[in-house]
């Protein structure tokens, strides 16, 4: 029964099901739909509430989790001199899908849609881990190479959305954020005098952390981005990403190792609120995030990969620069940060279901990858 559920989580399931349930279901009974989502199940919150302000608070919780990890001694970003080649490519990935959405949209779209910038700058972390490992085969140097830039591009998509992606209707009162200064001053302190549950830290920390971000007009969904740093950890990192060592026992391990389970079966919800837009919504945004994902982030990443090779800093060993033109295309699938981001940039119904399909419609990088790998001819690993 536990393989069954990996076996599930590994292939993302529950997100696929839910975006496909809420494809059916928004255009089938979009009435039914929206009501579903926006009308009160829990006191005055609405499902949709409930889900992408709260619930994906664990979900970049986990990212956090990831990147923290990531920056510890024996770490993939740790010491950041060993990864500047993929963190050059990150740069490429982020700048790359801008200057590619911002472009398009002077030639052929409209000033409304520039707010949607933002929305191919990170790739789905678990979507590119699975389809590198299809197209590479496990144990492949370009998978390392993949999962390392997604995690960095995630944590500058982090910075974007708090950032950049503030409810327009609605002005920002930075004294809130003082407010979650004391969350991440209680989180000091409990770590300071060695705390090891973590609870503590999710409610001390957490909770005014979300309280001020919400008051101050600023997605609450990170509340714990500024908290889980914090989290003891071991004092070096033994495992990479989607790894976990059932011998680390530190706060930080522990959360991952009893949330992770929740966050990746309640990405079923994430889909099932976000994804229900209609069919028929395809427009210019579709087109202008789809081109951004696919065509900006394959050749930013490419570009400054292949700089920072110039420069002396070179790819893993036995990948070629075939495999990180492939591995630069797979990073195009946005998907569920993509969607998430689509939600907050517009709030025209039809441009936001257009932006969300262009996100969705970022799978359509697997494929190519896939036919790219055939035609390159990039190595597979035995």
């Amino acid at each position: 029964m536990r393989n069954h559920l990996n076996l599930l989580r590994e292939f993302s399931v529950p997100l696929i099901l839910g975006v496909v349930t809420a494809l059916f279901w928004g255009n089938l009974d979009p009435e039914g739909y929206r009501h579903f989502n926006y009308d009160p199940v829990l006191g005055p919150f609405s499902f949709h509430f409930l889900t992408n302000d709260i619930f994906m608070a664990l979900f970049f919780g986990i990212a956090a989790v990831e990147i923290s990890q990531s920056c510890l001694p024996g770490g993939d970003l740790h010491p950041l001199k060993t990864a500047i080649n993929p963190l050059l490519a990150t740069l490429g990935g982020v700048l790359g899908p801008i200057l590619c959405y911002l472009g398009l949209n002077a030639m052929l779209g409209a000033p409304e849609l520039s707010r949607g910038w933002g929305i191919p700058t990170a790739t789905d972390i678990a979507f590119a881990w699975l389809v590198a490992r299809l197209v590479f085969g496990a144990g492949h140097p370009a998978i390392s190479f993949l999962l390392l830039l997604a995690i960095a591009d995630d944590a500058i998509g982090l910075i974007i959305i708090a950032l950049f992606y503030t409810d327009p209707t609605t002005p920002v009162h930075p004294a809130w954020l003082l407010l979650t200064g004391l969350g991440m001053s209680a989180a000091y302190i409990l770590r300071r005098y060695g705390m090891k549950n973590y609870w503590p830290y999710l409610i001390a920390g957490g909770i005014p952390s979300w309280i001020g971000l919400h008051e101050a007009h600023l997605h609450p969904a990170l509340a714990l981005v500024f908290i889980i740093p914090f989290l003891p950890s071991r004092p070096k990192e033994e495992m990479h990403i989607f790894e976990q060592d059932p011998v680390d026992k530190s706060p930080l391990a522990r959360f991952e190792h009893e949330w992770k389970v929740t966050v990746d079966f309640g990405l079923f919800m994430f889909g099932l609120v976000n994804a229900g837009v209609s069919l028929a919504a395809m427009g210019t945004a579709t087109w202008l995030v789809l081109a951004s994902l696919i065509v900006g982030k394959t050749a930013g990443i490419s570009i400054l990969a292949l700089l920072a090779v110039r420069l002396g800093y070179p790819l893993p060993e036995n990948m070629t620069a075939k495999d990180l033109f492939v591995a630069a295309m797979i990073s195009g699938i946005g998907f569920t940060v993509a969607l998430f981001v689509a939600n907050e940039a517009f709030t025209d119904p039809a441009i936001q279901g257009a932006a969300k399909m262009g996100a969705m419609l970022s799978c359509l990088a697997a494929p190519l990858a896939f036919a790219a790998s055939r035609l390159l001819g990039a190595a597979k690993a035995k």
